[in-house]
């Protein structure tokens, strides 16, 4: 019997590790320092990258917490987890302090748990000065996020992320939003942070499901824009999966590097930003398909895999490039096929997603690994043929 695939493209990839460290060493970055994000017409605010909670009272004092009052916006996991070390840190950094837990699940990001949310900072007399945390995961900071954008026309807010995917993306950049009849945050609204304040320790409670997830829009920044990342990832993917806390951190602040580098040029999404939704349009139809039981960043992986499925078909990067993407997706558990949907439901579902022009087909490709652009001419055949052959047969 022939060796492992998977086993051929390790022992590949490990013979780059050297490429990789010494890229790295040439541009040194600090990577316990704070990181300032400044868009363009919009406010700036510091990312600071923790291994606890420690310094969080420190960091929200500087916002001037000292005299205001505070509501930590959780979920019903995180809650369990983290909600009361937060709180014993902030209890004498603030005049007040509330917390408000909304049900875990995409299911429940919903204008109907916003309106509760509404309820309760009303009844605790919260006003335009007063801040909100969201402490969580994506949904969460979306969600909060969307509360804060829109109570009393506007007040802060800070992110404290604790799940990979949250840390390297949604909590950078202002997108808020919640879902409007299961079409993925179509009602939204861009409010940057106060603050982003990291704590890299919660990545290890983290399952198996919601790290890989993570990974799918780590692999994600390394693609579209910096190739020797994408490589490093592979190159220590074995340290990666045993989740060292050393190497964590630095994974995170290199994605974040490259999401602020993005952000900072494009704050609201009018041109250079949408390369950040490689894979998005597939990857969004499939998890609205699946009724959002497929994790977000397993779906944007199969977008990824799609889009460079028609990138290869049109000759931007070689069969190879492309197939050692699907292949090393495995690696990182990431799901490479799916066997529940039909092809014509997939790309009917795209077509009314929001990022869609008029009747056009908005899709991120790949120039070469490294490089995207934003194309507007994928044909329906193009995608039909990309998703035929993610389908899984068996």
């Amino acid at each position: 019997m022939g060796e492992n695939p998977l086993t051929l493209l390790f022992r590949r990839y490990a013979g780059r590790k050297k490429t990789a460290m010494s890229e790295n060493k040439k541009n040194p970055i600090d990577y316990n320092a704070a990181i300032d994000v400044r868009a363009r017409g919009q406010s700036s605010y510091r990312i600071f990258p923790s291994d606890s909670f420690d310094d969080l009272s420190r960091c929200m004092e500087e916002l001037g917490s000292k005299d205001l009052r505070v509501c930590v916006v959780t979920d019903s996991n995180v809650e369990k987890l983290y909600l009361d070390d937060v709180k014993n840190v902030l209890e004498g950094s603030c005049a007040r302090l509330t917390s408000f837990t909304i049900p875990a699940g995409e299911q429940h990001k919903t204008l109907d748990e916003i309106r509760r949310l509404y309820t309760h900072l009303i009844g605790q007399e919260f006003d335009r000065r007063d801040l909100l945390v969201a402490l969580g995961g994506g949904v969460t900071g979306d969600m909060t996020g969307f509360a804060a954008a829109t109570y009393l026309r506007g007040i802060r807010f800070v992110q404290i992320p604790t799940t990979l995917l949250s840390q390297v993306d949604s909590s950078i950049g202002g997108k808020t939003g919640v879902d409007f009849d299961s079409y993925k945050n179509m009602v939204g609204a861009f409010h940057q942070p106060s603050m982003v304040y990291l704590n890299v320790n919660t990545l290890q409670t983290l399952d198996e499901t919601q790290f890989a997830s993570g990974m799918g829009e780590v692999l994600k920044h390394g693609l579209i824009r910096d190739a020797s990342y994408y490589e490093w990832c592979l190159d220590h993917m074995g340290e990666i999966e045993e989740r060292q806390p050393d190497l964590l951190k630095e994974m995170v602040v290199r994605s974040i590097l490259i999401k602020r580098a993005i952000v900072q040029k494009d704050p609201l999404e009018k041109g250079e930003r949408a390369l950040l939704n490689f894979g998005h349009t597939v990857g969004h139809a499939i998890e609205k398909l699946m009724d959002f039981r497929l994790a977000h960043g397993a779906c944007v992986n199969l977008g990824i895999i799609a889009a460079s499925y028609i990138s290869w078909k049109r000759g931007n990067i070689p069969e190879e490039i492309f197939y050692e993407i699907r292949d090393m997706s495995v690696a990182f558990g990431l799901p490479i096929s799916y066997d529940s949907l039909r092809v014509d439901e997939i790309l009917e579902t795209m077509k009314k997603d929001k990022k869609r022009i008029g009747e056009t087909t908005r899709m991120i490709l790949l120039k070469r690994l490294g490089s995207s652009y934003i194309d507007e001419t994928v044909t329906d055949d193009e995608i039909r043929s990309a998703l035929q052959f993610l389908r899984y047969e068996g």
